[in-house]
């Protein structure tokens, strides 16, 4: 039985890849039927054919995996899945804060006991849906700068927007910014960025993630969030939109969640938090889990905070060692 205090970190789209969560549900009962329940709960369609969410997780193809409608369930059910083995593996799990990033966030309010599994993977095949059809529905793009600092972020927005949308959509780590906008916009900020002297890369995604061109996505969420009945997390949970703790307070859980799609995810701001409230807390030792699929937020805590120690679980123990950053 494991008593360590315990933070969860949450995944979000771009983290993940074929064979995502196959390791669990081979190995774990508990993971396998989370699975189970996300292949009942979610109906997909891809070109005219019926696909099971464990099916696309486990073996693809990418371009159907990547898609923004079956991601975000995917990574949701494969987070949710991870949790469960290590549940499973260590009896208790002495949960004391949780964080997501983007998409991960509602992950993390699942883990706390804001909504439950089935009800928060409905909303969450909701979320990508929404967001899929308002990418398809504008012309927009994202791009990384890498080297930049918010100042610099917004004066490549400020002097590449034009008329158009540009806006910083990511603080992913220090020197780790995205923006996102129109597409004409987004083209101009290389252009500007490499004139500054940062490194810019347009990012292959559906859209402008982020932004107020996500506002039509934001709009069919908050409608959605009406009818469902959320509780006041058992932990901390961090909002990517403040960088801070949620308020005790579902209602305004809800409207962070809705904002969240139009406005910059503070990631680096919300690891910072955590580490400042729980790192060497009282001398006692923190776990801290990164859950499946990946380990693209134990890469950016090392640029935010090296003193924190992440553990992946992309595959279980009885598969391949879990690894923790040095």
């Amino acid at each position: 039985m494991s008593e360590t205090p315990t933070v969860l970190l949450c995944p979000g789209q771009g983290a993940q890849s074929i064979g995502m969560g196959k390791g669990w549900f081979d190995s774990h009962p508990l993971s396998a039927q989370t699975l189970a329940a996300a292949d009942e709960t979610v109906e997909l369609e891809i070109e005219g054919s019926a696909r099971r969410l464990s099916d696309l997780c486990f073996t693809g193809p990418e371009e159907h995996l990547n898609r923004t409608d079956v991601s975000q369930p995917a990574l949701y059910a494969c987070g949710v899945a991870s949790y469960q083995g290590l549940l499973e593996e260590r009896g208790t799990i002495n949960l004391i804060g949780a964080g997501g990033l983007s998409l991960g966030e509602w992950t993390a309010l699942h883990l706390a006991g804001t909504f439950g599994f089935i009800e928060g993977l409905r909303l969450v095949a909701l979320r990508g849906r929404l967001m899929q059809e308002a990418a398809e529905n504008s012309a927009g793009s994202m791009v990384a700068l890498i080297g930049a600092d918010e100042a610099q972020a917004d004066e490549v927005c400020a002097e590449a927007a034009g008329s158009d949308v540009l806006v910083p959509a990511n603080y992913n780590a220090p020197g780790q910014i995205v923006i996102s906008g129109s597409k004409s916009a987004c083209l101009r900020a290389v252009d500007v960025a490499e004139k500054m002297s940062l490194r810019a890369k347009e990012l292959a995604v559906a859209g402008a993630f982020h932004s107020p061109l996500m506002a039509p996505a934001a709009e069919g969420l908050e409608a959605a969030l009406e009818d469902v009945a959320f509780e006041s997390p058992s932990t901390l949970v961090w909002s990517n939109v403040t960088g801070l703790p949620h308020e005790n307070d579902p209602a305004s859980i809800k409207k962070k969640l809705v904002e969240q799609l139009t406005s910059p995810v503070r990631w680096s701001q919300c690891c910072s938090s955590m580490a400042e409230r729980f790192q060497n807390s009282d001398g006692e030792t923190v776990q801290w889990d990164e859950l499946a699929p990946g380990s693209v937020l134990r890469g950016l805590f090392r640029r935010i905070d090296r003193t924190v120690k992440v553990t992946t679980h992309d595959t279980p123990k009885t598969t391949s060692e879990s690894k923790t950053h040095d």
